[in-house]
């Protein structure tokens, strides 16, 4: 299973996300210093959650909680992760609606 996959799989998951869109940025920071040090396969990745158990919850809380259940991946095949998340609700009243990855 590839990362993007196994990213998913875990945030829906643990977290009960019920969208996850994922886009691989690797290829803009293979230059950076601190990509040339990253463990070997590791990437940089954009991602949107969408999930209800982050209602209530502020916007750190909510990126914590992705961090958690990314643990593992963080120290293997994630460099970096930049994070916008929202709850169902939130989600849908910016247009957007829930047939995402």
């Amino acid at each position: 299973m590839d990362t993007i996959a196994t990213i998913k799989n875990i945030l829906k998951e643990k977290i009960g996300a019920k969208i996850v869109e994922i886009e691989d940025r690797s290829d803009l920071h293979k230059h950076h210093q601190g990509r040339m040090n990253a463990p070997a396969g590791s990437g940089h990745y954009d991602a949107i959650v969408v999930s209800e158990s982050f209602v209530g919850k502020t916007t750190m809380q909510q990126h914590r909680m992705v961090y958690a259940a990314l643990s593992e991946q963080m120290h293997t095949t994630i460099h970096a992760l930049s994070l916008k998340t929202y709850t169902t609700e939130q989600w849908l009243q910016q247009g957007s609606n829930l047939s995402g990855s």
